[in-house]
């Protein structure tokens, strides 16, 4: 069954980006972050235009994080001044993305710093996820411990100025890593169509020290202001969020995170880490693969305007 997709000016099985919803929201309740960062790739793998699949997710990822950012308020597990100032930061940072965004396309250069962009970040952040998770089964198998790092605990970061104390957290640190990795989160946000979910929880822990118990709520709150402010901008400024693409994979993945949080209870952490970083090491790989290999049509007809 053929669906039009106004925005996107192009026809796709409307089965076909169900079943792709399905399956990257399964993946995002198994792993508990967002999708973005595989969903975008699948769009592009399937013909949809690099800058319609970015502004498309994006709107897709605040959809998604509503419910879970909702349910972290009211369970308290959230730190709102954490949360506001890493917002602050993010919104400039999704504003500065938004803005290199429209100028690479007004270049003709869009499709090609995205594609390297998922290939360096997946890449990277793959090989890291592997690396870490291989060290832990090895550490099980032996029976050794693993090394726990407490919440809190002091690095080179916690000695910078503009020290501010989040009580939520129990953390006294310097403003400037928060101003930065908000703004990275923002940027990065806006450029590649990703919620930062699974660099910002990352961040969060191993830098700031910040507990798990108060990290993923502060991480859903800051990826559902960043990604609605980068659709809206993106609706203004690029007139490219295709609004029927994006509610078929919101129905997809809301439904496919269910399954998928079920699966994850029943699975030993180190094998759930192992399985994400090979899956975004695939993609990355994947995207690689789309760079190099000769395409099927040598040119493409653009219309300019005032030409």
């Amino acid at each position: 069954m053929q669906i039009y997709l106004p925005i996107a000016d192009m026809p796709v099985n409307i089965f076909l980006v169900l079943g792709m919803g399905l399956a990257v929201g399964y993946i995002s309740g198994m792993f508990g972050i967002g999708g973005g960062f595989l969903m975008t790739p699948l769009l592009i793998f399937i013909g949809v235009s690099p800058a319609v699949a970015v502004a498309s997710v994006a709107s897709h990822i605040a959809a998604s994080s509503f419910t879970g950012a909702i349910t972290y308020w009211n369970r308290r597990a959230l730190d709102i001044a954490l949360a506001l100032m890493l917002l602050g930061a993010g919104i400039i940072g999704t504003a500065t993305g938004v803005w290199l965004f429209t100028t690479l396309r007004a270049l003709d250069q869009l499709d090609l710093m995205i594609g390297l962009s998922y290939v360096t970040l997946l890449t990277i952040v793959g090989g890291l996820m592997i690396y870490e998770s291989v060290r832990a089964v090895m550490r099980a198998r032996q029976g050794r411990p693993a090394t726990i790092r407490r919440p809190g605990s002091h690095t080179w970061l916690h000695g910078l100025p503009f020290k501010v104390r989040f009580k939520r957290s129990k953390i006294y640190v310097s403003a400037i890593p928060v101003w930065a990795i908000g703004f990275t989160i923002g940027f990065v946000g806006a450029i590649m169509g990703i919620g930062g979910g699974f660099l910002l929880v990352p961040m969060l822990i191993y830098f700031l020290r910040v507990p798990t118990a108060t990290v993923i709520g502060t991480s859903m709150v800051l990826t559902l202001v960043t990604m609605a402010s980068a659709t809206v901008m993106h609706a203004v400024t690029n007139h490219l969020v295709d609004a029927v693409l994006a509610l078929i994979l919101m129905v997809g993945g809301v439904v496919g995170a269910q399954f998928g949080a079920r699966t994850g209870q029943r699975m030993r952490g180190e094998w759930l880490r192992l399985l994400l970083g090979l899956l975004v090491f695939a993609v990355g790989l994947r995207f690689a693969f789309e760079l190099v290999v000769q395409p099927d049509d040598l040119y493409s007809i653009r219309y300019v305007r005032g030409e």
